[in-house]
């Protein structure tokens, strides 16, 4: 017993560091609960363990400063990946959750992903000269459905090479527990703790870019279902539209993303109804943002992308009533809050419940913050449980 409160009591203190920044010796005590006496024997542990010390003095009334603590930056990092078919971007971060390093990596035709993250990881540690032996957690993002009973990629329409066996093989390489999750999933995970669902328990996130995807967050967690093919949206049977056929993964063939939502709010289903209204761009984003910039000769074409897209929301939310959905990914930045506003009033008239529809709230590479945030937590658990 003695053990398992000093335990509590280190990962009590622990998280109030990371939480809170440097404090004194009191105020952990305070804060925790804890005597000044069992407060003074934490710190004394964690000190010792390198992953606390004395990061500067508070200035009181009477008597000698007080020593602040903090969590010491270096005592841990991980590692975020966003893997994409053109790109690999690797973030390194410290226990405190800045970003020391990153790098972008092209595959220039090397398609092994044990090489391809290998290089990556290594390029970010040594950008941010962090040995590679301190990273606690690595989690990479990929698109396509990831098991989550084995950790490996069932199948990715965009990165045909990341097949099973891929999980095994990076943890071997990095010797180190490797996670691999769903990119949209990880924009989730970084809106629940960076953007607009900061508040919400339970929402969705319809991520609307060169392709579709929904990350699912249900009582605070994600779901992945049972296969990890929870979100897989874009295979929705909607009013109209052929059925998506020839989806199961094949040895040796991709499967088919025709049919479906995904046939109608795919960027060339979005490029080719805009070139219908008289809106061209380079691509769907951009064609998006010209009907947003010419006001109301381009609402015609928003009108109609907000019903094609609400099929989808409402579709969901008649199932799950997340009362909130959020939108991310490219077009849904280029729409903005006049798109939004338009897909909840076209779910509110096709469905029984109304959520509140609002724009992502996240900056810069969502994947890549999801992916840190989630490397992060992973972290912290095994600092705290060790």
């Amino acid at each position: 017993m003695p053990r398992l409160l000093r335990e509590i009591n280190d990962r009590a203190a622990l998280e109030l560091l990371l939480a809170s920044g440097p404090l004194t010796r009191g105020q952990i005590g305070e804060l925790t609960g804890l005597s000044k006496v069992t407060a003074s024997q934490t710190l004394a542990r964690l000190e010792e363990r390198g992953l606390v010390e004395v990061a500067g003095e508070q200035a009181g009334g009477r008597g000698p400063n007080a020593a602040l603590y903090g969590v010491i930056s270096s005592s841990a990092y991980v590692a975020g990946l966003d893997v994409g078919p053109e790109f690999v971007t690797t973030a390194i971060a410290d226990i405190h959750g800045d970003i020391v390093s990153e790098v972008h990596v092209a595959p220039d035709g090397h398609d092994d992903p044990v090489a391809l993250v290998h290089s990556a990881v290594v390029k970010a540690c040594r950008s941010g000269k962090v040995a590679l032996s301190k990273l606690r957690a690595v989690v990479i993002g990929t698109p396509g459905v990831v098991d989550p009973r084995t950790g490996d990629v069932r199948f990715s329409f965009d990165l045909p090479g990341w097949h099973e066996g891929i999980h095994e093989a990076l943890a071997r390489d990095l010797r180190r527990d490797v996670k691999i999750e769903n990119d949209v999933n990880l924009v989730a995970v970084a809106e629940r703790t960076l953007g607009a669902a900061r508040e919400a328990d339970d929402f969705v996130l319809l991520w609307v870019g060169r392709g579709i995807g929904l990350g699912v967050v249900l009582g605070g967690r994600l779901h992945r279902g049972r296969s990890g093919s929870a979100g897989e949206i874009g295979y929705l049977p909607v009013p109209g539209v052929p059925l998506a056929e020839d989806v199961r993964a094949v040895p040796g063939r991709l499967p088919s993303l025709a049919g479906g939502l995904q046939s109608l709010v795919s960027a060339e289903a979005i490029v080719e109804l805009a070139g219908a209204y008289g809106f061209a761009g380079g691509n769907a984003a951009e064609c998006v943002a010209a009907a947003v910039a010419a006001g109301e000769p381009g609402e015609p074409l928003l009108d109609e992308i907000a019903r094609r897209l609400a099929l989808g929301v409402a579709s969901v939310c008649v199932v799950l009533d997340p009362g909130l959905v959020v939108l991310a990914g490219e077009v849904s930045q280029a729409g903005g809050a006049v798109l939004t506003s338009r897909i909840e009033e076209a779910v509110a008239r096709i469905c029984p419940v109304r959520p509140q529809v609002v724009a992502s709230e996240v900056t810069g590479n969502p994947v890549l913050r999801g992916a840190v945030i989630a490397a992060l937590e992973q972290a912290r658990e095994e600092i705290f449980a060790s």
